[in-house]
């Protein structure tokens, strides 16, 4: 005999307060970030990427310690633009790098692009022959780092 599938609803039709509450938080979160974009300049605005409200404290999040040096300097102009969207004042602001080792990069980690061996062995050479100690003992040293490096990779 053929029986029919029983029907179930989706988790998320139900009514969950804990669900509500998790959503409640990334809506905030996302009005205060466009609330901030805002009130920046274009180029700071495309480089911050998350924010959150901890204990009075507003933590915006970017790629670089370039552009989190640069979102410092509008720290009163962004406390004020997020001022009508709070409920409670804010009484800092602290920016942070979101780097690859918290797992939450947007770009892999850049590796340094070596010399060629020849290249190397130039700098070597041209190093044993210059005049000047203090500038011939830079050369070596860089030649025999580079050699180490390109054998290590």
């Amino acid at each position: 005999m053929h029986q029919n599938p029983s029907s179930f609803k989706v988790s998320l039709s139900f009514h969950n307060k804990t669900l509500h509450y998790f959503y409640s938080q990334i809506e905030q979160q996302q009005r205060l970030l466009d609330g901030i974009k805002k009130s920046l300049p274009s180029n700071l605005a495309n480089q911050t990427r998350h924010c959150l409200i901890k204990d009075k404290k507003l933590i915006i999040y970017t790629d670089s310690a370039v552009w989190a040096s640069q979102l410092r300097f509008y720290k009163e102009k962004i406390l004020k633009s997020i001022k009508e969207l709070t409920k409670s004042p804010i009484e800092s602001l602290q920016i942070k790098v979101i780097s690859y080792h918290t797992g939450l990069t947007l770009t892999y980690p850049r590796k340094a692009k070596l010399p060629s061996i020849k290249n190397i062995e130039i700098i070597q050479s041209h190093g044993q022959t210059v005049s000047d100690n203090q500038l011939k003992q830079a050369l070596l040293n860089l030649s025999s780092t580079l050699t180490k490096l390109s054998n290590t990779s």
